[in-house]
């Protein structure tokens, strides 16, 4: 009997802020019977070999992917760049160049945090560091759980890591526009990554979703493992309104981190066109 298709394009390894080594990632995700992944961490693609390698003994498609920080109209916004060519020049530049300012964003944090007390916390992070290239909140957040300061990420996030809270600062993410031309340099399908998760009025998202639209962005991430089911009915309904290609993605991180396992987020809504077709029917 075949096995019907089952679609996770968005989670996280090691070589961003996720828990598990990208082989293990992929091995986790089919035993749970996903049969094509995209491995997209955060602004950076040493990940890809390795998964590549391991979903080709387990039969499994493994779609090369990132998840790029951007700034837009003052906000943070993700964007997963889905069927990159991970050795593009300008995209692995663009990268590189995100890769480096996140490093000094670290010891900014680390700074704000020893200010509150956190002494030695920079060292205690970069313990839960796999790629020492890419340091994330992520990362002071399982640190900061570590000392006691919270019981669990999330926590630490609303205490700490958002804007207003004593271990945050203000860093400079390229602009949409740059990210979405380093996609499509790389021969890529951007995607506005859970756009439930942004703070923003259903005015500022649509006013987004446009922007995206007319820098040639091709599809949101409709079925997020973030999203509750009522959000993913309205982001199908966005889908349609604006064109767009509908996507879904756990945002997989780790076994005791993340909102749903791998290959575990509610199907499309009928009728919006999944982006996997983008690539299907070349």
């Amino acid at each position: 009997m075949t096995q019907s298709p089952r679609y996770d394009l968005h989670c996280h390894s090691t070589a961003s802020d996720g828990m598990l080594p990208p082989a293990a990632v992929v091995a986790r995700a089919h035993a749970n019977g996903v049969t094509s992944l995209a491995l997209t961490d955060h602004d950076g693609l040493s990940g890809i070999t390795e998964a590549t390698a391991e979903a080709a003994k387990l039969g499994i498609e493994l779609i090369p992917g990132t998840e790029i920080s951007v700034e837009w109209n003052g906000q943070s916004v993700h964007i997963v760049g889905l069927q990159i060519n991970p050795v593009d020049p300008t995209l692995v530049q663009g990268l590189d160049e995100i890769r480096e300012g996140r490093a000094n964003r670290a010891e900014r944090i680390a700074v704000e945090l020893e200010k509150v007390g956190f002494v030695g916390i920079l060292e205690k992070t970069m313990a839960y560091v796999g790629n020492p290239e890419l340091v994330s909140r992520a990362h002071f957040a399982r640190a900061l759980v570590e000392m006691g300061a919270c019981r669990e990420v999330k926590q630490v996030f609303d205490r700490f890591l958002t804007p207003g809270k004593p271990g945050y600062v203000e860093h400079p993410w390229p602009s949409l526009e740059k990210a979405l031309g380093w996609i499509r340099a790389a021969g890529g399908v951007a995607v506005i990554a859970h756009p439930g998760r942004y703070r923003m009025s259903n005015k500022a998202l649509g006013k987004l979703f446009e922007a995206f639209r007319d820098l040639g962005g091709e599809a949101i991430e409709v079925a997020s493992g973030s999203h509750t089911p009522e959000q993913i009915a309205h982001f199908g309904r966005q889908a349609r309104h604006y064109a767009f290609m509908g996507s879904q993605g756990s945002d997989f991180h780790g076994p005791d981190e993340s909102y749903v396992d791998l290959g575990r987020t509610l199907p499309l809504p009928d009728g919006v066109v999944p982006v996997w077709e983008s690539w299907k029917n070349n």
